[in-house]
């Protein structure tokens, strides 16, 4: 009969781990949080110094009946949650639910394990220890500010706004990340530069070689104007070209670092398209185990929410001799690939990596779902490549001088692949470097053809979940496990909308963004948030009473609300009656938001169901067709400016059209910030609003 019981959180983990522990341990599941703050209220008693107020979640009482019932029979009880804070929280909660800090005839211990593997698992059962207060702490801290930053705020939106819609401490810092990037884009303006490059014929190649324009004669490395590559031109005019310089080297592409969970998320979505939600999801599976041949169920990686790139000792050895005996001694790193964790890293696990690294993807394949194979197979790859040497290039550089004008090329050639056998994260352009080799100082090279072209540079790019992600991570906001359900989140409010990986804002997300940037801007303020979090991993060590960092941030929250609430009065952004009659019952129609932003709809409502869209004038004659310029928005909620004629008129911009034409070309100009920009590129002239 059993009389140890191991507590863990997700059932999938409890068939695992019975068969490493056998017939004297009992292993059930919590199925997560078991308590938590009310949704009714804030949960928060602010009037006796903010002493939170848990309840049972509703549907865990069946849970928790099963689990006394099991405590009863066991001697000891091993909490196994997941090994980070909101683990260890759990495990406080559950010992506060089944009151087992008042048991006096059994013990109880807290264990943790970062793989679910019988050694790992073995090993936390020899050393037990105590539920760690300080990560309790730490983890009640941001549930207590997320609960009341949400419930502060949220209500405001759903008076001025509609309801449904929510602020959070982390979602609407993103939020606004996300704005300010499309606010940046919308003002940028192109500016024009040239490219200039020189083509040689050499003896031995069939084609002709490509040599990049370097420096003019006064010292510029760049051409701004047509103007100044005239001017270049003539001075190339009967010039000879001239080999002025050679250099031969060798270039060292280091290993990458094995996976956190950010480099997870940003690596998955560049190489497999997932969503940061789907890689957390089928990591999960990975962590928690899964059939495979031969084998059972097994946990195939280890946990999934890390910042830390450290490997322990074990897994560092068992990967470095894999390596030497499947590729050879040379292959193997020379040097200890561990990156010091600096700043705000949290050092509490290692990075995600295979727990088996002799189970390869080639043995795992048949096992596995097609996407669980697929991020398998990525972590297992990065982790292997980790632990092996560079990757080794022979370089040539050359310089061609004509007059006092200098053009350069360049090639390499891959001499080591090191880990690049097993890993690329993206491909590597080889360029074949024989023929420059092949070169001398003093040689004189054939002018082919001289080719020119006309750029414009380039706004910065929309945010993917995985720059996100990585923005996110670099301003020290947010944490492992907030990444992936803040994006989930603003997703599903409709605050943001994904096309073709980019996120773009929506017209519901402008006003929300735009609310708490007046109101509340210290909540969407990146270093206000990225102090807090440091204030968070203060708790957690040890060094900062939890209270105090509530008591200083309480207060001044509440303050912008009541402000926020007298200040916002006037601004009437729903509901507002529009000259739209409906023509089924004859009212005024009114101006909502709905998931993609206003339409119309009868204020008749339930008795008069009519709503049409919501056709926003400009009061800008179209450039095409004279008609009126509307605001429009694609099937995601991505507002543009197009032709009310639509389809007989095909106008649409992404900028709002001005009234004024260009001088120049006499086209149409857009507006980007404070100024008005020709719509034509290749124009380029901007003025002044």
């Amino acid at each position: 009969m059993a009389n140890s019981l191991v507590i863990v959180e997700s059932p999938a983990k409890v068939k695992t781990i019975k068969k490493f522990l056998g017939s004297a341990y009992e292993v059930d599941a919590s199925g997560g949080h078991v308590r938590d703050l009310p949704k009714s209220t804030l949960g928060v008693d602010v009037e006796h110094d903010y002493e939170p107020k848990y309840i049972t979640i509703r549907g865990k009482g069946e849970v928790l009946a099963r689990l006394r019932k099991e405590v009863k029979k066991a001697d000891k009880i091993y909490l196994a949650t997941d090994p980070d804070r909101e683990g260890e929280a759990i495990s406080w909660h559950l010992m506060k639910a089944l009151k087992l800090d008042d048991v006096k005839d059994k013990k109880v211990y807290r264990i943790s394990f970062n793989e679910i593997t019988k050694n790992a698992v073995k090993a936390s059962l020899k050393a037990p220890r105590d539920i760690d207060m300080n990560l309790v702490d730490a983890q009640q801290t941001r549930r207590i500010l997320d609960r009341m930053v949400g419930y502060s705020i949220s209500p405001i939106l759903w008076e001025k706004v509609k309801r449904g819609l929510s602020a959070g401490r982390v979602q609407s810092v993103a939020l606004r990340m996300i704005c300010d990037r499309e606010e940046e884009i919308a003002a940028f303006i192109p500016e024009e530069y040239w490219s200039l490059e020189a083509q040689f014929k050499i003896p031995g190649s069939k084609k002709p070689v490509t040599a990049r324009f370097y420096r003019a004669a006064n010292g510029n490395s760049e051409i701004k104007s047509r103007e100044e590559l005239d001017r270049i031109l003539a001075e190339l005019e009967g010039q000879k070209y001239l080999v002025s310089d050679i250099k031969n080297g060798e270039r060292v592409k280091k290993a990458p670092l094995p996976f956190t969970t950010s480099t997870l998320q940003q690596e998955a979505s560049k190489a497999l398209n997932f969503s940061t939600q789907k890689t957390m999801r089928l990591a999960q599976q990975l962590y928690e185990g899964v059939e495979v041949k031969g084998h059972g169920t097994i946990a195939l990686i280890t946990y999934l929410r890390t910042d830390s790139t450290r490997i322990s000792e074990e897994a560092d050895q068992a990967a470095r001799t894999f390596i030497a005996d499947q590729y050879g001694g040379i292959y193997v790193s020379a040097q200890d690939t561990a990156k010091k964790n600096v700043g705000k890293i949290q050092d509490a696990h290692e990075a995600i990596r295979p727990t088996d690294i002799s189970l390869t993807p080639v043995r795992v394949k048949d096992s596995l779902a097609r996407d669980l194979f697929r991020l398998y197979q990525l972590i297992w790859k990065r982790f292997v490549a980790s632990r092996m040497s560079p990757a080794v290039y022979e370089t040539t550089s050359v310089k061609i001088s004509a007059g006092e004008t200098l053009f350069t090329m360049a090639a390499s050639r891959l001499k080591f692949d090191g880990f690049m056998s097993v890993y690329t994260e993206d491909e590597e352009k080889e360029e074949k470097n024989q023929l420059l080799t092949k070169l001398e100082c003093g040689q004189e090279l054939e002018l082919s053809e001289l080719v020119n072209a006309q750029h414009f540079t380039q706004p910065p790019s929309h945010y993917t979940e995985a720059s996100l992600v990585k923005a996110l991570e670099e301003q020290g906001i947010g944490r492992p496990s907030t990444y992936a359900p803040t994006i989930t989140t603003i997703l599903a409010r409709r605050y943001i909308v994904k096309e073709n990986k980019n996120l773009y804002v929506t017209e519901i997300g402008e006003v929300v963004n735009r609310i708490m940037k007046q109101c509340f801007p210290s909540i969407v303020d990146l270093t206000f948030t990225a102090n807090l979090e440091y204030l968070l991993d203060r708790v957690g060590e040890g060094q900062m009473e939890w209270k105090t960092v509530v008591r200083n941030f309480y207060p001044d929250l509440i303050d912008a609300v009541n402000e926020a609430k007298e200040s916002l009065e006037e601004v009437h952004i729903a509901d507002e009656e529009s000259d739209e009659v409906c023509e089924l019952c004859g009212r005024r129609m009114v101006v909502k938001y709905g998931p993609h932003g206003k339409f119309l709809a009868c204020p008749g409502f339930p008795e008069c169901k009519n709503t049409k869209p919501y056709l926003e004038k400009t009061g800008i004659p179209c450039p095409k067709c004279g008609k009126e310029v509307i605001i429009k928005k694609t099937k995601k909620g991505r507002k543009y400016y197009g032709c009310e004629a639509n389809p007989d008129c095909d106008f649409m911009s992404w900028q709002k059209p001005s009234t004024e034409k260009c001088p120049e070309c006499g086209n149409y100009m857009v507006e980007k910030g404070n100024k008005l920009v020709c719509a034509n590129e290749q124009c380029g002239f901007v003025k002044n609003k």
